[in-house]
């Protein structure tokens, strides 16, 4: 690697942010919080952002060698803004570098659930998925707002899936709304 390729910028920084930016934008509309029981803390915010970063990374997926550098330079992004968003909140130095990991073993613990699920591969439903680990610390949560939850994933897998892939590689993302029945 040459000096010059040192100091480059990855090309793929630029959508990885617009692609984050979205999946934050739509991770804080009201009625997750509300119509769905998302719990509205930090955890309930990482479930959202998490959830979303899946759909994304899962439409990736397979796609070839730039899409796979595309997901991971979002993951980078997703979690350099979990590192930031700790340190805010207050925690120490000394122990972000062990809050990231333990919630980067729990996103690809989603990951994996959530991917089964959907391609209908799992021993578990997508709504069991979603309360094992989505709502794994709420307590009594309504069968109504796990299945709403459930079918806007379903939705929104379909949606980015029609959109394609190149849309993705520029940094766009449509999840359409979230539309409760």
């Amino acid at each position: 690697m040459g000096l010059a390729n040192f100091f480059r910028r990855n090309p793929l920084e630029g959508p990885a942010a617009d692609l984050y930016a979205e999946i934050v934008r739509q991770s804080r509309i009201p009625a997750f919080y509300e119509v769905a029981a998302v719990p509205d803390t930090v955890d309930g915010r990482f479930e959202m952002i998490s959830l979303h970063a899946f759909l994304i990374m899962r439409q990736l997926k397979g796609e070839g060698k730039q899409a796979q550098k595309l997901s991971q330079a979002l993951f980078d992004e997703m979690f350099a803004d979990m590192d930031q968003s700790l340190r805010e909140i207050g925690i120490g130095d000394l122990s972000v570098g062990k809050h990231i990991k333990k919630m980067a073993k729990a996103f690809y613990g989603r990951v994996a659930a959530y991917d089964s699920a959907l391609d209908g591969e799992g021993a578990e439903t997508l709504e069991e998925a979603l309360l094992r680990n989505h709502y794994g610390t709420v307590e009594d949560v309504p069968a109504e707002a796990v299945a709403a939850l459930a079918g806007y994933m379903r939705a929104a897998d379909m949606r980015l899936k029609g959109q394609g892939v190149d849309a993705l590689m520029q940094g766009r993302a449509d999840f359409g709304g979230f539309l409760p029945r």
